[in-house]
């Protein structure tokens, strides 16, 4: 048995927790703690705090899910300026071995580790996960996250992709509109621009150029509240057509990836929990054309776990140094 930090450092938040690591899998996590991003000058000083919070020397190994591309001299994160050097972690954090993965590769060894009591349906066949067969993970946030779970018997591959960042494609006339007002901000238009939070304003302003009409909410939090609760009845709209692209999407990629299953993750799919399988969700994932049928099948799952990032981070480092247990 051994205890490491884990740690999920997000474009809007960063989290630490300790982990107990047994028998190469991660067999308990501590109480996280949660920081802004924006209120730290880099990971060194947020990792200090945590250290603070913890009120005792911590371990010196870590695992880091890291929400942007991970490779080369320095990683930079997709949605916030903190860059990170790994060359520099063992001296900069104090630590004699680390991992560092993707955020949502880390999901997906997640997915790999917990039991059916960590997901809820949203739609298709309600049935577990499969053992076998490559599962699509897809995951509204601060950003747009895609991965892709490759489980054979006994042994699985997490694979970490930038799929967030592929084309949008419109599907009606209201979304064309969207669209052509999208691009006198954006050069290029990326699912990630409609899909992930700051994707509601971005909806939400389309469908105000199309009433030509004043937006009355144009700040993030107030927006997602105001949809949620519906006291808004564009940002209502806004919502509906959220969860008809995000279904739309998910279905494109489960297509791309031969996938027999989808779970949902993300800071927005566990707040859309109960919205999303009485949404729009479900009948745009499957519109399909000739593959209708097999998307209909499909299990569509939502991770319900409370800290799946930083579980996986985790378990990644497990499974990587799991023989020098």
């Amino acid at each position: 048995m051994k205890h490491i930090v884990t740690a999920d450092i997000g474009g809007t938040h960063a989290r630490f927790a300790l982990a107990t690591i047994e028998r190469q899998r991660v067999s308990a996590l501590a109480e996280p703690l949660t920081l802004r991003t924006g209120e730290f000058a880099s990971l060194a000083t947020a990792w200090a705090e945590f250290g603070r919070h913890v009120g005792e020397a911590l371990p010196r190994e870590a695992a880091i899910a890291f929400a942007g591309p991970v490779g080369g001299d320095l990683l930079k994160l997709t949605n916030n300026p903190w860059v990170i050097r790994p060359a520099d972690i063992a001296n900069t954090l104090g630590v004699d071995r680390h991992l560092i993965v993707n955020d949502f590769g880390a999901i997906a060894h997640a997915v790999a580790g917990l039991d059916a009591s960590a997901f809820s349906h949203v739609c298709g066949h309600d049935e577990p996960l499969p053992e076998a067969g490559m599962i699509t993970i897809i995951g509204p946030g601060t950003g747009l996250g895609v991965a892709a779970l490759l489980r054979r018997p006994g042994d699985y591959d997490a694979i970490e992709t930038e799929g967030g960042h592929i084309d949008y494609a419109p599907l009606d006339a209201i979304e064309d509109q969207i669209l052509a007002h999208l691009r006198t901000s954006f050069r290029r238009v990326s699912v990630e621009r409609l899909v992930a939070g700051s994707g509601l304003v971005n909806i939400y302003a389309g469908l105000a150029a199309i009433e030509q009409r004043p937006m009355l909410v144009r700040d993030d939090k107030a927006l997602w509240a105001a949809a949620l609760d519906g006291s808004d009845p564009l940002a209502t709209a806004a919502l509906d057509r959220f969860c008809l692209i995000f279904g739309a999407v998910a279905g494109d990629l489960a297509l791309a990836h031969g996938a027999h299953a989808v779970v949902i993750a993300g800071g927005l799919g566990l707040r859309l929990k109960d919205h999303l399988p009485r949404s729009g969700f479900a009948s745009r994932f499957i519109a399909k054309g000739r593959f209708e049928r097999r998307m209909e099948a499909l299990p569509v799952k939502l991770i319900t776990y409370p800290q799946p990032g930083l579980f996986g981070a985790a378990a990644a480092f497990a499974r990587h140094y799991g023989e020098d247990e």
